[in-house]
């Protein structure tokens, strides 16, 4: 497996995150972000570019052939999207919430999976086709987006349970507030100027303001491989839909996290109830990507994994 430098950059990711699993930890109970775990992310990212982009010089092919790939460029969409929600709002909760996800998909590729299931495999027909690169990277991309942003939602419900939560801005706000204040007291203080003062915005209301955005992009890409993928079938099989098992999951995925945006832009919820569909969304994307690779059925199966 070392004489494989594919093999070895998985390994060198695997041991980035880590060490900063704990680092991220130690800085979430500490209330500050570390600028170590963001360089060591970073560094592990990098790793999975390069041990993607040589496997896609060697197969010839979008290495997405195989459950191996598969994981390993979910843990590089993972880390991307944190690095990304990390420069909108540095926050330790985020690396905290983030690299556990990327850390096992790197730890299930490189110690579960049979090495028969890690070495690059040629393309089936039906696959070699220029959507490949379209329908699998959007996808794996939007699994990472709602993986995360779910994952921050979900923090909403363990952040100051003991508080009744105010959200003062809005569901596409940044989370920045305003309150307008008088500029003086008194009989003429209706005639003086207003003056806006800033109010400092809580935890579990910038978890709210950054899960809802980050889930927005990764719905938006989910939406946008469903159309894909349905153009690709229908060149591929002749059908637009199959209700193949994954794609039946994926759809449900989909109609979960519309729930979830429903509920925020037209019924207005904002805090825990969100949280909670967001918590079923990310039990979804589970069953959908795991579950159906673990059964290793239908036509978007990557098999059976374990050695019999």
């Amino acid at each position: 497996m070392l004489h494989d430098p594919v093999l070895g950059l998985g390994l060198a990711a695997f041991a980035l995150l880590l060490l900063v699993l704990p680092l991220s930890f130690w800085s979430l109970s500490g209330g500050r972000s570390s600028g170590l775990v963001r360089i060591l992310v970073a560094s592990a990212n990098l790793c999975l570019t390069a041990q993607l982009v040589l496997r896609w010089i060697d197969s010839g092919h979008f290495p997405i052939s195989n459950l191996y790939e598969s994981l390993c460029f979910l843990a590089w969409g993972c880390t991307l999207t944190q690095l990304l929600v990390e420069r909108s709002w540095p926050s330790p909760l985020v690396p905290a919430a983030a690299t556990p996800v990327a850390l096992g998909c790197v730890a299930f590729a490189s110690f579960a999976l049979p090495e028969r299931l890690q070495e690059a495999s040629p393309l089936v027909p039906a696959l070699r086709s220029s959507w490949l690169v379209m329908h699998v990277s959007v996808i794996m991309l939007s699994y990472a987006a709602l993986l995360v942003g779910s994952l921050l939602s979900l923090a909403v419900l363990f952040t100051e349970r003991g508080q009744e939560l105010q959200l003062r801005s809005s569901s596409i706000g940044s989370g920045g507030y305003r309150q307008a204040q008088l500029a003086a007291d008194g009989p003429g203080a209706m005639a003086a100027p207003m003056k806006l003062r800033s109010v400092a915005i809580s935890l579990a209301e910038q978890l709210d303001s950054l899960s809802y955005r980050t889930i927005t992009v990764g719905f938006l890409l989910l939406s946008v491989g469903l159309v894909s993928g349905a153009v690709w079938a229908n060149e591929a099989w002749g059908s637009w839909w199959s209700w193949d098992p994954k794609e039946t999951w994926a759809l449900i995925c989909w109609l979960v996290y519309a729930a979830y945006l429903h509920t925020r832009l037209i019924r207005g919820w904002q805090g825990r109830k969100p949280a909670i569909v967001a918590s079923v969304g990310l039990v979804v994307i589970v069953v959908c990507y795991i579950g159906v690779n673990l059964l290793g059925i239908g036509l978007h199966s990557y098999g059976w994994f374990f050695e019999s």
